[in-house]
């Protein structure tokens, strides 16, 4: 780890839509009251930055989930957030024994 990371821990925290998602992260990410809250805009976010200065002033975002609601089972919208992480510089963390290990 290093103090280029911005850790957004959302785990013990109940995710139950994408609604929930951007509730939990709009104030760790510095997420203007103007933000989208939509997989378009998120990507834009971690992506091409620009948007945050809090995501923008760290070199790396890895933001830690539980399996449960939200990101458990196979609910497609899940996985559509899952891919605009790109694994390296954007890292989306579920933990539990049955998420598919490329969102690690």
């Amino acid at each position: 780890m290093t103090d280029n990371e911005l850790i957004v821990d959302l785990r013990g925290r109940q995710i139950e839509t994408l609604n929930d998602f951007w509730d939990a992260v709009s104030e760790p990410c510095g997420l203007p009251e103007w933000f989208g809250r939509n997989l378009d805009a998120w990507s834009d976010t971690i992506e091409t930055r620009g948007i945050s200065e809090v995501i923008d002033s760290h070199d790396i975002l890895v933001v830690h989930v539980d399996q449960r609601g939200l990101f458990e089972g196979h609910r497609r919208e899940a996985h559509v957030l899952a891919d605009t992480f790109d694994g390296e510089q954007n890292q989306l963390i579920v933990h539990g024994p049955d998420w598919p290990a490329a969102t690690d």
